[in-house]
């Protein structure tokens, strides 16, 4: 309703005095030029943001009417319609694709943004305008038929593929979407236009070609990959067999090598019964020889033929030990044990060898407790010693004086390192590796050159220490000596350990009336231990077999027993000492004598308290066991 004051609002009031009084309003009030014009129809802002269509119309009499009309719902309207259509654009231009509206008469009525990137133009252009004229008859003949059917009230969608920049083409899938409306009327709805909605598929497209270009180039390249890969997998099963073939033809000739060192190791095994026992008969023979009044010529023969004979007998024993080494036929026994009790027989057993070389020979004493097999450690130490004894002088040539070797121990990080020391030519820088080898012995002056070795002692310890895992160092300075050294790790407590025997220096006359019985079955050894100990004052009887050993004992026993390991018939010498025991007396002193080296036989023999003698028997190791026997 127009609110007006009351003496304004009342007939009759003055035309004049309804526009002053709303000239007041300033902005808000009425456009007086407008007014005056002959005939207006303005929009006027009114009172509480009402809006008023003011139409002013002449009357035949030369006045006017005003016309009032309230619109402001309209203006709302269609200020909302505005806005919507602000919100829309906003949300469709953030849209890539393409979205239009059309109307019945094929005229843009709204475009989006995309519209404008695709078709190069703005969208003020294009709304409005018919499709032909808009877009190009090219586009529009395209799109023709589509257009029709989505007038027609049905929804199409259709691929389309137009020139694009730098003449490449462009791809879209485009979708028509009629708009039905109500018919003015009423009645049926009708078709008022359509909406169009086109993706732009021009990356997808050309992913899609390059993604089948790959595909193709891919199979080619799996084709000619497989092609290439069969010809490699023919060649690789060629070789496969070639190293199968290879293989076995390695496997079988390391086979026939095994078996080859296994027959060598067995051969040597057996051979040196064979071998050792004529050198045991002969150096039993040299010795009574040596025993006898000599003249001077004959002698010095004596003295030559047992140093030959010594020299035979040190390098089978070494050929031996190097065999089972690398047959794998010696087994280590690790055990915890005390040095000293090593220590102990070492010094004895080289006390007088240095005493008859005029060489000073000190062992420093050692409490420590270590982890090694004692038969192979001492094993390792005597041929440094027997080294060190051998090529020391008793007046060192450089400087004078007595020479010396020293034993004695360090603790390290590593174990107990156990060095013999000497005061012997020693050894070249670049000789230190080649002394470990087989039958290499360096041009330096020998202390005995008669009992010479044979380049095999340290061949043996670095085997032995191989297999013990226990590292050997060497230090040396040509002029001044050589240190041997071996790294044994330590022991956590010491077993009571048997002390390994030396053999004890005595003198020959307290053999003389000892009743000694001999078991053998190589006549050659019994005549040669007769000639030896009848030549010490024994006296000797001499067996080939226990039942003759048997037969033949009167009624006095005899004082010492010897048998042989290995007796006609496959008899065990550790037999016919039983059987000979039984019948003396299970105290009688007992020696087995045997070329068999192991450690089950030692062992065997500790337990039925037997001493062992390796053949070739040396005569002063059988006569320091007789005595220590005897004592």
């Amino acid at each position: 309703m127009l609110r007006l004051p009351a003496k304004v609002a009342e007939r009759g009031a003055g035309f004049a005095d309804f526009v002053l009084h709303h000239a007041a309003l300033g902005d808000r009030g009425l456009s007086l030029k407008a007014l005056m014009m002959p005939s207006c129809l303005v929009e006027q802002p009114w009172l509480d943001d009402t809006v008023l269509e003011i139409s002013r119309n002449p009357m035949p009499g030369g006045g006017f009417v005003l016309t009032f009309t309230d619109i402001t719902e309209r203006k709302r309207a269609e200020q909302a319609l505005r806005d919507s259509e602000e919100r829309i654009r906003l949300v469709t231009d953030a849209v890539p694709a393409l979205i239009a509206y059309v109307d019945a008469e094929q005229r843009f009525r709204f475009v989006n943004k995309a519209y404008e990137g695709w078709f190069n133009r703005k969208r003020e252009e294009i709304e409005g305008q018919p499709m032909w004229a808009a877009l190009g008859d090219l586009y529009y003949e395209v799109r023709r038929s589509y257009v029709l059917r989505a007038l027609a009230g049905e929804e199409v969608t259709f691929d389309l593929e137009l020139p694009g920049e730098n003449g490449a083409p462009r791809y879209a899938v485009a979708t028509y979407i009629p708009h039905f409306g109500e018919r003015r009327g009423g009645g049926k709805p009708e078709v008022l236009g359509y909406f169009g909605l086109i993706h732009d598929i021009t990356e997808r497209r050309m992913a899609a070609e390059a993604l089948a270009d790959a595909k193709d180039s891919l199979e080619r390249r799996v084709v000619e990959r497989t092609a290439e890969l069969t010809r490699l997998n023919g060649q690789l099963q060629q070789e496969i067999a070639e190293r199968i073939a290879a293989e076995e033809a390695l496997r079988l000739a390391k086979a026939e090598a095994e078996q080859a060192n296994l027959s060598k190791t067995r051969f040597l095994a057996a051979a040196s019964h064979d071998l050792l026992q004529p050198l045991n008969a002969a150096r039993l023979f040299v010795s009574a020889l040596g025993d006898l009044e000599q003249p001077e010529p004959n002698r010095g023969l004596v003295d030559n033929i047992d140093v030959a004979l010594a020299s035979v007998e040190d390098l089978l024993s070494a050929l031996l030990d190097i065999s089972k080494l690398d047959a794998g036929a010696v087994r280590p026994e690790i055990a915890d044990f005390p040095i000293k009790s090593l220590f102990g027989a070492l010094a004895t057993e080289y006390a007088a060898v240095a005493k008859e070389r005029g060489l000073d020979l000190c062992v420093v004493p050692s409490h420590a407790v270590v982890r090694s097999d004692i038969r192979l450690l001492r094993r390792i130490l005597q041929n440094f010693l027997s080294n060190a004894l051998r090529y020391t002088q008793a007046k060192r040539w450089a400087r004078g004086g007595a020479g010396r070797v020293l034993v004695g121990c360090r603790r390290t990080r590593e174990g107990l390192r156990i060095e013999v020391w000497d005061t012997g030519p020693g050894v070249p820088a670049d000789k230190l590796e080649e002394i470990f080898q087989e039958f290499r012995r360096l041009d330096t002056p020998c202390a005995n050159e008669r009992v010479r070795g044979m380049g095999l002692g340290l061949a043996i310890v670095e085997r032995v220490a191989r297999m013990l895992d226990h590292p050997i160092t060497v230090r040396s300075q040509p002029g001044r000596g050589s240190v041997f050294a071996v790294t044994v790790p330590f022991g956590r407590y010491a077993r009571p350990v048997r002390a390994l025997e030396a053999p004890v220096q005595t003198a020959s006359n307290r053999l003389a009336g000892t009743r000694v019985l001999v078991i053998d079955n190589e006549p050659a050894v019994l005549a040669g231990m007769r000639a030896l100990l009848e030549g010490w004052g024994c006296s000797v009887a001499t067996a080939a077999s226990g039942d003759e050993a048997l037969a033949g004992l009167g009624a006095v026993a005899p004082d010492v027993l010897f048998a042989d390991y290995h007796l006609d018939d496959g008899v065990i010498g550790f037999t016919e000492i039983a059987r000979v025991r039984e019948r003396c007396g299970a105290d009688l002193p007992s020696v087995l004598i045997t070329a068999n080296r192991t450690a089950e036989v030692v062992e065997e023999a500790q337990a039925k308290g037997c001493h062992v003698l390796n053949k070739p028997v040396r005569p002063a190791q059988l006569r320091a066991v007789m005595t220590g026997l005897l004592a």
